[in-house]
């Protein structure tokens, strides 16, 4: 089934680009989520219309994503835990945790986009990856204190 992507879908492509997938993803994920178009005559007529309007959209976004990269990567967070014997960790931080922290310090980043290879259960400093945009990611540091 040929689709047009109305957002960013990882792996698949970007707003506005006419794409094949199969019939149950585009039935079952992509339609009910609102993330694509049938790929009919008239609205490949509207999106090449509205193409170059894409681009400059696609390219401020990229701009904007690339600016937060530079800010989050001069950031460290710091997240504070209860921890036990061997200063092991009551519980973990997990991705959610750490968007809220970066909301609380005024970054807009979505949970989703925070990539750990497994859930920190250990006080330290550890590198995490943010994937803003599909070409656009930084690492950034987080700092898992104990609470007082």
């Amino acid at each position: 089934m040929l689709v047009i992507l109305r957002e960013n879908v990882e792996n698949l492509g970007h707003i506005g680009d006419v794409v094949k997938v199969t019939d149950g993803y585009a039935r079952n994920f992509l339609l009910p989520r609102k993330l694509v178009v049938a790929a009919d005559e008239g609205n490949v007529a509207a999106i090449e219309h509205h193409k170059k309007s894409l681009e400059k959209k696609r390219l401020a976004e990229k701009a904007g994503s690339e600016d937060l990269a530079k800010k989050l990567a001069e950031y460290s967070c710091t997240i504070s835990r209860k921890v036990g014997e061997h200063e092991k960790l009551y519980g973990s931080v997990t991705s959610a945790d750490i968007a809220d922290a970066l909301k609380k310090a005024g970054f807009v980043v979505e949970r989703r986009s925070i990539h750990l290879d497994h859930p920190i259960k250990a006080l330290g400093v550890h590198t995490v990856t943010i994937n803003l945009q599909t070409d656009v990611s930084t690492p950034m540091k987080v700092w898992v204190v104990r609470e007082e």
